[in-house]
């Protein structure tokens, strides 16, 4: 009996350990990293749940950004189709602080935030512009606002609150213009104050800038200065590539003609890489209005002009009210976007939004294609850590 049991014993062990060999060496895969898992991947037959992906927006990587003066109607503007509305102006005093024109104008702003919140569309509050509502023109108030320390800061304050307050995504500056390196050195420590305070409550900072071509010899400007420095500390740089009718005697056709805008666009790329900034900060302003031949007659918005005759759309110019106007129309916005793209720019600004057609030949539209069409890299989720 020992003797059957022992042989018995002997056969199921070689055809046990037979059974592990055949297993090693005749498996469909015969890495050796792989065989010392078989044991563990055999130890159970619970397969894991799959789980749907959440569902993350695609995020632009180019910006559209709209000015819209306060006394718009907020339901006109397309917010679905911009990253950002602009809203225009809080005005700044001597002492720094901020006037808003009136409760209508507080009305209209707190509107546009909840508006454009709903189509995730940012909305940053401009401060500054051409005219100041006390009368003149706004730059003596914002020189002498951000000349003073004690002054500068309170601005700095004041915008920071009313950011905070209103639910806005950040704000922009808008000094119509540095003209002195003394306004320039000013115009940075205030944009560094201010940034410091926006982005250490994750709000963003933006500032317009002109154009620093001559429409007419296509040369450097140097009325206007700027510390280039101080474009690291902000989010977007909005160049004003228009209102080139005044640079060498009255001229309507200087508006924004194309040639224009090229040599405003090498400018700024030239001395965005010169100083090592990204280009992608920059951002190619359009005017929706158009300029008169006759400059004692008043300007006409873009939408005006394709009320008159939708044709208008495929053209630069038109001739109304007794004169003719210079204007961009569909084919010369979208020239100019590809421009600003094939120069590595991050988006378009325009100014401004209450002036577009509506329907069909909107040129926020036409312009928002292009951009929507660029987008073919990586989607980024992540904010771009900011210099």
């Amino acid at each position: 009996m020992k003797k059957h049991y022992s042989l018995l014993a002997l056969v199921i062990s070689i055809t046990f350990i037979g059974g592990i060999f055949t297993g090693v060496f005749f498996s469909p895969n015969n890495d050796h990293s792989q065989s010392k898992n078989i044991q563990k991947a055999a130890q159970s037959e619970i397969k894991p749940q799959k789980k749907d992906l959440p569902e993350v927006k695609n995020a632009s990587s180019k910006v559209l950004i709209g000015y819209v003066q306060d006394f718009r109607d907020p339901n006109i503007v397309d917010y679905e189709k911009f990253t950002h509305v602009i809203f225009s102006f809080a005005h700044p005093t001597k002492d720094g602080g901020i006037l808003l024109n009136g409760d209508a104008v507080i009305g209209n702003l707190r509107a546009t935030v909840t508006k454009a919140h709903k189509y995730d569309t940012k909305v940053m509050l401009a401060v500054g512009g051409w005219f100041h509502m006390n009368g003149g023109e706004s730059y003596e108030y914002f020189k002498t606002a951000i000349s003073n320390p004690v002054s500068r800061t309170r601005l700095a304050n004041e915008l920071t609150s009313i950011a905070e307050r209103e639910k806005l995504d950040g704000i922009d500056i808008d000094f119509e213009h540095p003209r002195s390196k003394a306004d320039a050195k000013n115009l940075a420590a205030f944009t560094k104050e201010l940034s410091t305070q926006l982005h250490a409550k994750n709000k963003e900072l933006s500032i317009a800038v002109y154009s620093k071509i001559h429409a007419q010899t296509l040369t450097e400007i140097g009325f206007v200065v700027y510390e280039p420095s101080m474009f690291a500390d902000v989010d977007h740089v909005n160049i004003m590539a228009y209102d080139g009718q005044w640079d060498g005697g009255y001229n309507g056709a200087n508006l924004s003609p194309y040639p224009f805008t090229e040599k405003i666009v090498a400018y700024w790329t030239h001395l965005f890489e010169t100083y090592q900034l990204p280009t992608e900060k920059l951002v190619l302003g359009v005017p929706l209005y158009a300029q008169p031949a006759d400059p004692k007659i008043k300007q006409v918005s873009y939408g005006a002009i394709i009320n008159e005759n939708p044709a208008n759309a495929n053209s630069d110019t038109v001739k109304m009210n007794g004169t003719t106007y210079y204007y961009n129309g569909d084919a010369t916005m979208k020239k100019k976007t590809k421009l600003a793209l094939d120069h590595s720019l991050g988006g378009m600004m325009l100014w401004e939004a209450g002036l577009d057609a509506q329907g069909s030949h909107s040129i926020t539209s036409s312009i928002y294609n292009v951009l929507n069409d660029s987008n073919k890299e990586p989607v980024k989720y992540y904010t771009v850590k900011r210099n």
